[in-house]
């Protein structure tokens, strides 16, 4: 989910937590930012939550400034990319000769290379793997610093992100093993909104018919209210009941006769 790289430049070795790699990364190595540009990132929901939030922008405005949309073929569901300048080296908006603008929320798949990671929808479960991404330009490989997958992690903060997109990881590899059934545009519409422009997901709880129609305890309405990873959650469970995975929300008695707005 994370990968944001071609396969070509990935080494075909499943790595586990404890597989050890070498490996350096920063101003002094002559690569220095290299891989910041020409890559298809994608984002993830609680991504644009800290993105957006370090710029001051609502989710509308990230979106429109710094991101495009394409139809994942598989789930048929909306997956948005970093937009990359449109110059010779197509770079990361962020990225300067200094190094990147939003290195404390930088999005997970930048916190995670040179390693790679994948998610297997199993009979069993949900199998995470690892493996490394070896760009040929990158000159991190040849430094005298060992990691495990594990410590690499650690230091690169990551844990938060993979916990807090484990829910949205796992209600696309369920949509994909269940893709016979089509989603329709309108279906897609809420996946994008309830998925990435939170601001505009809230608007439409509190705004729409979605509170005559759907049961919602006031605790939960207070913290969404305000809080951008609560409101992340609670449109996840929409988006299980909405896409059909799941019976996820609860429907009011007056509107059990009525369709679910969409």
């Amino acid at each position: 989910m994370y990968t944001a790289y071609s396969m070509r430049d990935v080494k075909p070795v499943k790595l586990s937590l404890n597989s050890k790699f070498r490996f350096k990364c920063g101003p002094g190595i002559s690569c220095y930012t290299k891989c910041c540009s020409r890559i298809n990132l994608i984002l993830t929901p609680y991504d644009i939550i800290r993105l957006k939030q370090c710029l001051g922008l609502s989710s509308g405005e990230f979106l429109r400034q710094y991101t495009r949309e394409e139809i994942e073929e598989r789930s048929g569901l909306p997956i948005v990319f970093l937009k990359m300048r449109e110059d010779q080296d197509n770079l990361c908006p962020f990225v300067t000769p200094e190094g990147c603008t939003i290195y404390a929320d930088r999005p997970a798949a930048c916190r995670y290379y040179p390693i790679g990671q994948g998610t297997l929808q199993l009979e069993e479960g949900i199998e995470e793997f690892y493996f490394l991404i070896t760009e040929k330009h990158c000159l991190g490989f040849q430094e005298d610093h060992l990691w495990t997958v594990e410590s690499w992690r650690n230091d690169q903060g990551v844990a938060q992100y993979d916990e807090l997109n484990a829910e949205w990881k796992a209600m696309m590899l369920r949509r994909d093993a269940q893709s016979r059934k089509e989603v329709d545009p309108k279906q897609q519409t809420m996946f994008y909104m309830a998925s990435y422009d939170l601001d505009s997901f809230r608007r439409y709880i509190f705004e729409s018919r979605f509170l005559e129609v759907f049961e919602v305890d006031p605790e939960t309405l207070t913290v969404i209210k305000t809080d951008d990873v609560a409101l992340m959650k609670f449109g996840q469970q929409y988006l299980k009941y909405i896409l059909m995975i799941e019976e996820s929300m609860k429907l009011k008695e007056a509107a059990l006769a009525a369709p679910a707005p969409q």
